[in-house]
């Protein structure tokens, strides 16, 4: 669903107070303004999946899960110990708006969101390891008690949870319980829209039965998210799941048969690709995409403001220590792409999602852990 102007329901940063925040952090349930938002976008999007409330495409349900958390004292859970008067004095002080970004305002984001150190680290009653939180978060889900799921997941609840007695996983019930919002919460975690139960039915399955229509077909959009965000970055339009047409593949404006002998060979070695590289690869453009979009929203916001800090650019995708660093180098490389040679390879890269999901496997299949996407990229 396209948003024209969308307010918040906070009116204020959740980082600095600021007035009227323009950007929200989905997988943090926040809204935040300009200046906090760049430092949000230098963590990277393992840590804050930031995106514009005033342009661009929002799910409906998506934006009423953002406004539910952001209404909900989400934000409490990231700073539990500064609204705690008992901790406070060994908190950092929150800033204020006129705080400068660097280093005030970004120290204090680092802390807040990078590091963690304002959560509720005490044990829950009885709840003493990942295991236990995982199956709260599997009752949960069946509630519309958003803000308990959010806390789980925070301290590590596996959104992926297979519960060893009931069968199935959280997005199995909040599916079948119809709570599209938990079913958006779980997905923005990492939860398998896709994933089997015990007697192989997937939560799309059981939003159909249970006859919740528009949570099935929520779930198909988000099972298809990667390439259905890649289609409409090049041609701003979506399949139509509804009708079973499930992938968009534009075509370049001046698309000619003189491709280039290194397009080609870019080409094969894409295809040659293993499925975990390729899949690697696939949401590495993803997040590229998703950092180009972000770049031209922020230039639309403020194009006719006389000064832009360039602190408030990323010039390419932050590190992500849970990578090795060749895909840390290989994420890099993404921004060097000029327009044309990325949209390219975002065409050729929906093709071959495409081609891999009718069962054609890659020709080349080499042990896994020798190698890399790296090479993929020539010459850069």
């Amino acid at each position: 669903m396209s948003r024209g102007k969308v307010r918040s329901v906070t009116e204020v940063c959740a980082d600095c107070s600021a007035s009227d925040p323009t950007w929200a952090s989905i997988n943090r349930g926040i809204f935040i303004c300009d200046e906090c938002c760049s430092v949000h976008r230098s963590l990277g999007r393992h840590i804050s999946q930031v995106k514009s409330i005033t342009k661009g495409q929002w799910s409906t349900t998506l934006l009423a899960m953002v406004q539910h958390l952001a209404s909900h004292g989400a934000n409490s859970i990231w700073e539990h110990s500064l609204l705690d008067p008992s901790q406070s004095k060994h908190g950092k002080k929150k800033p204020t708006p006129r705080d400068q970004v660097h280093p005030i305002k970004a120290e204090f984001i680092r802390s807040k969101y990078q590091f963690v150190q304002f959560i509720n680290k005490q044990k829950d009653g009885e709840v003493n390891s990942i295991d236990d939180l995982s199956k709260q978060l599997h009752s949960c889900v069946r509630t519309n008690n958003l803000e308990t799921c959010l806390r789980l997941l925070s301290k590590g609840a596996d959104p992926n949870y297979f519960h060893p007695e009931k069968g199935n996983c959280p997005l199995h019930v909040a599916a079948q319980s119809g709570q599209p919002l938990q079913g958006e919460l779980l997905v923005i975690y990492g939860a398998d829209p896709g994933a089997y139960d015990a007697n192989g039915k997937t939560p799309i399955d059981h939003a159909r039965t249970e006859g919740h229509k528009d949570l099935a077909d929520r779930l198909i959009e988000c099972q298809y998210e990667l390439t259905d965000r890649l289609a409409y970055y090049l041609c701003k339009r979506k399949p139509d799941h509804r009708n079973g047409c499930h992938f968009i593949i534009p075509e370049m404006a001046d698309n000619t048969l003189d491709m280039s002998e290194l397009a080609k060979q870019a080409k094969k070695k894409l295809q040659a690709l293993p499925n975990h590289l390729f899949e690697e690869l696939a949401m590495d453009v993803y997040d590229e995409v998703d950092r180009r979009e972000n770049d031209e929203h922020w230039t639309a916001a403020h194009e006719n403001a006389s000064i832009v800090s360039d602190r408030q650019g990323v010039p390419f995708l932050p590190l992500n220590p849970d990578f090795s660093a060749t895909r840390n180098q290989g994420r890099q490389k993404l921004a060097r792409f000029n327009g044309r040679e990325f949209a390219t390879l975002v065409i050729d890269i929906l093709n071959d999602a495409k081609r891999r999901q009718t069962g054609v496997m890659s020709p080349v299949q080499t042990p896994k852990g020798k190698q890399s996407y790296n090479n993929f990229f020539p010459i850069l």
